[in-house]
């Protein structure tokens, strides 16, 4: 699973960096996705909503066995 996400976030990878930030995965656990999100997106105010309806609604139609994205 953790391959399938990281090809997800790949796919993600370019948008984020377009705007000075990027993703990390850290971990699955039970089909919660725990990842950090670094440069410009770390302190941004908008940065939940990056995680809540970019990074987490994109793995979750890719990968249905995804329940939720947290940022850790």
């Amino acid at each position: 699973m953790k391959e399938k996400i990281e090809d997800a976030l790949a796919k993600i990878r370019p948008m984020l960096q377009a705007d000075g930030g990027d993703v990390e995965l850290v971990d699955v656990v039970d089909g919660v996705v725990k990842v950090r999100l670094k440069g410009a997106c770390a302190g941004c105010p908008m940065s939940q909503m990056t995680l809540k309806n970019g990074i987490e609604r994109s793995l979750r139609e890719q990968i249905p066995d995804v329940k939720r994205v947290e940022s850790v």
